[in-house]
């Protein structure tokens, strides 16, 4: 069990690591192709801090394992929540952002929504994955066109001379083999810990795997609310949540139907109600108060005392 931890914390690293190069190596890339930041930012940055989750979630659903697949996914959407929007208001109060609150925060209440409705009957299908796929590239389309209108013409005067083409490119292809490396030892050793200390996948991946796999939304978030940059803050929360329940559970429910477990439909749901509280705190006086963040990071304790009495007993 030693081994299997420290294989483990050696997986989260190389998750981490792989996709810090990645980001840095096709951002760096795309400003080389005049390829304006904003649309950087929504689709390779965010694609770029949900790699861990989609590495795990689709390493488990290859390997069978689709108890951690689903659960990977509602565990660390209710981690960004609970503890990354948490933390982040308790730091400094988050102030309502209108294009986020309009839009973005009720399309990941309606992704958590939609999904929970896909796994009641037990299964997702391929076609119910395929529709979540749909649904992200849909999103992720309509938000470049709208950041794009609202910023109007800009071009990247910002290029980073330090990187060549080939030097970006083998950060991407080593960020890439990080990830699948680092997902498959995550997903091995999070089994062999839960055997060994009586979890079941469920609470492997709601716990271990989401926790390690939401490092990187919590330091980022962490670090730009420390910086009074609270807008990245919450939109880096929101843009993932919407990543891991659209992009993820889609691209995992492709490669093979995945069956729901009925305390991942719970869990499911949970995410969904909590979600919706969370978000009028949100909207109620333009921000959500120090006071309100403290008492999501102690919703998430009382959630996890809930998921491990529900395993043991």
């Amino acid at each position: 069990m030693l081994l299997s931890i420290v294989m483990l914390i050696a997986g989260f690293y190389m998750l981490i690591s792989g996709a810090d190069y990645f980001v840095e190596g096709s951002s760096s890339l795309a400003r080389k192709l005049k390829i304006p930041s904003l649309i950087v930012g929504l689709t390779i940055v965010a694609m770029g801090t949900s790699a861990p989750e989609l590495a795990v979630s689709v390493s488990a659903a290859v390997s069978g394992s689709n108890s951690i697949a689903i659960s990977n996914v509602i565990g660390s959407n209710i981690f960004n929540l609970l503890v990354v929007l948490g933390v982040c208001s308790a730091i400094k109060p988050i102030a309502t952002n209108d294009s986020v609150a309009k839009r973005d925060y009720p399309i990941s209440i309606a992704a958590g929504v939609l999904f929970v409705i896909f796994i009641l009957d037990g299964v997702m299908s391929r076609l119910e994955a395929a529709v979540l796929l749909v649904g992200l590239i849909v999103y992720m389309i309509v938000s470049v066109k709208l950041a794009k209108k609202e910023a109007g013409d800009s071009s990247d005067e910002n290029i980073d001379g330090n990187f060549s083409a080939v030097k970006c490119a083998l950060g991407m292809i080593g960020g890439i083999a990080g990830i699948i490396l680092g997902g498959n030892l995550v997903v091995d050793n999070a089994q062999s810990i839960a055997v060994a200390a009586g979890m079941s996948e469920t609470l492997a991946g709601l716990t271990i795997c989401a926790v390690g796999t939401s490092l990187p939304e919590l330091v980022t978030s962490v670090t730009a609310a420390r910086k009074g940059e609270n807008d990245m803050a919450v939109g880096n929360v929101i843009g993932s949540n919407i990543f891991n329940v659209l992009g993820i559970l889609g691209v995992s429910g492709i490669i093979t139907p995945m069956a729901a477990e009925s305390s991942a439909v719970i869990d499911g749901i949970i995410l969904a109600v909590l979600s919706a509280v969370a978000y009028v705190w949100y909207l109620t006086d333009k921000k959500m108060s120090r006071g309100e963040g403290v008492t999501l990071i102690l919703i998430y304790a009382a959630y996890m005392a809930y998921i491990i009495a529900r395993n043991y007993i």
